[in-house]
């Protein structure tokens, strides 16, 4: 017990070092040297600067992916910052190799980065972001949000009860109108373990889970 513990401080410790966020999944943990590698290789990519590396499962396949990170940028409501995803070769199938366009460093390879922009939301001193908003303010969205944090919603008939309880209320992922129909996207509790669509109807004070959707990795 005390050697496991001392190696996770280890670890810990490590990571630490380099001044970036990380969040790594049991089965996809970069080395030092690779970390490095990383972050050379979105540099060429045209990263200027790299904040986060993290790495996740690629359900259902055993195959295991990379993602990097920039800083972010603020303003006001909306969060921007730069993505890049990034393949290594032995958490694919045998024989994966770079697409084309791709850049290649050492065992790993990506493409271009994309900025991602994202919304947020204040419930309570709470923060909450967001990737997606249509037809609605950031307003509703956040009154919409915090009677779902306070579990203040009634379930409609065609709704798994049991289902209802593995949505993560505190990760929002979108939310969206056409005319009187309302979709609310949350990711699952579980890490990679996909995410749902509610479809919602509000009345009043009230507001009604009609019907759910789960999309399963």
């Amino acid at each position: 017990m005390k050697n496991t513990l001392f190696a996770f401080l280890t670890f810990t410790l490590t990571l630490s070092c380099y001044g970036l966020d990380r969040d790594y999944v049991p089965r996809a943990i970069l080395t030092k040297s690779q970390e490095k590698e990383v972050i050379a290789l979105a540099q060429k990519c045209g990263m200027e600067e790299v904040s986060r590396i993290s790495t996740h499962n690629m359900y259902p396949s055993p195959f295991r992916g990379i993602r990097v990170q920039g800083p972010e940028q603020i303003k006001d409501r909306e969060v921007s910052y730069q993505v890049l995803g990034m393949s290594h070769s032995e958490w694919l199938e045998p024989g994966a190799k770079p697409g084309k366009g791709q850049i290649k460093l050492g065992n790993f390879w990506a493409g271009k980065p994309y900025t991602r922009k994202q919304t947020l939301l204040k419930v309570g001193k709470k923060e909450y972001r967001v990737g997606v908003i249509r037809g609605m303010t950031a307003e509703e969205c956040e009154k919409i949000l915090g009677m779902f944090l306070k579990g203040e919603y009634e379930l409609g008939p065609a709704v798994n009860k049991k289902t209802i309880d593995q949505v993560g209320w505190d990760k929002p992922n979108s939310f969206s109108r056409r005319g009187e129909s309302v979709s609310v996207g949350f990711l699952h509790k579980a890490k990679d373990a996909g995410f749902f669509d509610l479809q919602i109807k509000m009345v009043g004070k009230k507001l009604t889970i009609e019907q759910m959707f789960q999309a399963i990795p």
